[in-house]
């Protein structure tokens, strides 16, 4: 028989059934009504990706699936119909922190890796590379061949066995030149009792004396008896320390030496540095080309109005309902800007029976009254620059001064057309709520249709790099805002720009954050001191509150593409182009 300790077997292996996280009242609050457990989602993903690995989670809910893999080091791509869904995931993600785990391509993991395996630290570079991994704990299998071929257990014992030995001798030279006698009980020598005499001579019970370098090794107690002098207690004292060294330095290579089994769940954490999420964006739709469905199920194509095709595509009753509700609540609501007296009101808007303009409003622009054109985008689509050329196209042969368009997402390309000869086109964003038709009450209440600007920057040189490369930077003076009042287009200042992010490099495709900032009034840097609960390097903070962008080279693609969000969570982007 044997006894069996719980350290012998730290790790079990997982199998099919995992009833230890099972949902409990004692659980974390849910935010949505189908969160699944963090746990679940987490042994899913580390048993079936690397670091680096890219994870798609078609059904976003509350975002635990996102909200897993950022904490464990994976890229992802949430998706979901429900924007409150999305919502909820963004903003569970932009106010989670997380532990930072040690890179394996990084100098503090080559030491920490060096650290376990009782080999020298690696001294090759480091990129600080999640594809590389983390370092790990690991569970050693430890077997009496891989005792008996560990030639450094001989090096230690060689290293700190005099030290104990030392020990030992000024134990039993205190112990012996004492003059009171005593007697000491042993597990050596069968359980035999010991006798320290005056004489100094050392007898056994048997009447035989002791061997005359007195107590063996595993003959000394571990804690003093009663009565014995104060040199032999120091020296026992010291005794203990030196041999507890030693077998923890021997048992530190042995499992160092041992086959061992990596334990991904469980990474080495810097507890001095704690990490938020990395940088990320709330995509609407792709650029790419899609099919959707309206409400009865039934299939139509969102990029139509680039072939002429738009009214086909849309005389069904249910885009009639959806055009005549958007007209109500835009009578109602009307237009907003940047600020609350720069709304366009109309004073009159009826239908028009246009291939792409839906409606003719009339507003007030100073002490003069305009007609504008409005052209309604698809309830489940994406607006494209095509849409919007041969609606303004229209607008121009109807005789109106100004073109609004109203649509839920706009593509990348669509935001580098304002103008179409004298005709200005506004692009208003039609607010999700929209969405609930049937339950919206037309009160006019609440930003329905926002209209927000385009960035207004300037590119400039800023020398080249230290391979020669040219170098630019891209500084924010604003928004450019129409004034209805006046017809102007006026810029505004960086108070009201929550963010601004740049792609450096432009694909046409997808926006890439490669540069992230943060402006407005007031003082965000306090604000995140107080949502991070934790001191901000001030240095690091200043250099991302910023209308000003670090060098960079110049783009590959001769595009860049600036995105910029408001207060509000409005948000507006716009491509340039770089000589």
């Amino acid at each position: 028989m044997w006894k069996s300790y719980h350290k012998d077997h730290p790790t079990r292996p997982r199998v099919s059934l995992w009833d230890d996280i099972r949902t409990s009242g004692f659980g974390s609050d849910k935010l949505y009504v189908v969160q699944t457990v963090p746990d679940a989602i987490a042994r899913c993903i580390l048993m079936t990706t690397d670091p680096g690995d890219l994870v798609l989670d078609p059904t976003c809910g509350s975002g635990t699936t996102a909200y897993v893999a950022e904490q464990w080091g994976r890229r992802w791509i949430t998706i979901d119909t429900s924007r409150v869904a999305v919502a909820l995931a963004r903003s569970r993600l932009m106010g989670a922190r997380y532990p930072y785990y040690l890179l394996a391509d990084s100098a503090d993991g080559q030491r920490k890796e060096g650290d376990i395996t009782r080999l020298p630290p690696k001294t090759a570079p480091t990129q600080g590379s999640v594809r590389q991994g983390f370092v790990y704990d690991r569970v050693p299998h430890i077997t009496l061949k891989s005792i008996a071929n560990n030639a450094e257990i001989d090096v230690i014992w060689d290293r700190l066995q005099p030290a104990v030995d030392a020990a030992r001798n000024a134990l039993n030279a205190a112990l012996q030149n004492h003059a009171t006698p005593f007697k000491v009980e042993t597990g050596g020598r069968a359980g035999q009792k010991i006798d320290f005499t005056a004489s100094g001579e050392v007898r056994l019970p048997s009447g035989e004396p002791a061997p005359a370098n007195g107590l063996m090794e595993w003959e000394i107690p571990r804690e003093a008896p009663t009565g014995w002098p104060a040199a032999a207690t120091a020296a026992l004292k010291t005794f203990w320390t030196a041999r507890i060294t030693r077998q923890r330095e021997i048992d530190a290579s042995i499992s160092a030496k041992a086959e061992f089994e990596f334990l991904y769940d469980k990474p080495f954490a810097d507890s001095g540095k704690t990490r938020v999420a990395g940088p990320f964006t709330v995509e609407s739709l792709s650029p790419h080309r899609t099919l959707a469905v309206d409400w009865d199920d039934e299939l139509i194509d969102t990029y139509e109005a680039a072939e002429g095709k738009r009214r086909a595509a849309e005389r069904s009753d249910s885009f009639t309902d959806f055009a005549h509700m958007i007209l109500e609540n835009l009578k109602a609501a009307g237009v907003q800007q940047a600020h609350k007296e720069d709304r366009i009101t109309f004073t009159a808007l009826t239908g028009w029976p246009g291939a792409y303009i839906s409606a003719e409003g009339t507003f007030m622009e100073g002490d003069t009254q305009r007609r504008a054109g409005v052209f309604i985008g698809p309830e489940f689509g994406t607006v494209s620059r095509p849409d919007l050329v041969a609606a303004a196209r229209e607008a121009g042969d109807a005789g109106f001064d100004v073109l609004i368009c109203c649509a839920f997402n706009y593509d990348a390309h669509s935001s580098e057309f304002d103008k179409l000869g004298r005709i200005r086109v506004l692009k208003a964003r039609m607010n999700p709520d929209l969405h609930m038709a049937r339950d919206l009450k037309s009160t006019g209440a609440g930003n329905l249709f926002v209209i927000f600007g385009e960035p207004d920057i300037r590119i400039a040189e800023a020398g080249a790099n230290s391979d020669g490369k040219p170098m630019v930077t891209v500084q924010v003076f604003g928004v450019d805002v129409f004034k209805p009042q006046t017809g102007e287009v006026q810029s505004e200042g960086t108070e009201g720009i929550a963010l601004w992010m740049l792609d450096t490099d432009y694909n046409e495709e997808s926006f890439f954050v490669r540069h992230a900032y943060f402006l407005g009034a007031n003082d965000p840097y306090k604000a995140l001191k107080t949502t991070l609960r934790a001191e901000i390097d001030e240095e690091a903070w200043e250099s991302l509150y910023s209308d000003t962008s670090r060098p960079f080279a110049k783009p590959k693609s001769g595009r860049i593409a600036v995105k910029v969000i408001n207060h509000l969570g409005d948000e507006v982007m716009k491509v340039f182009a770089v000589e």
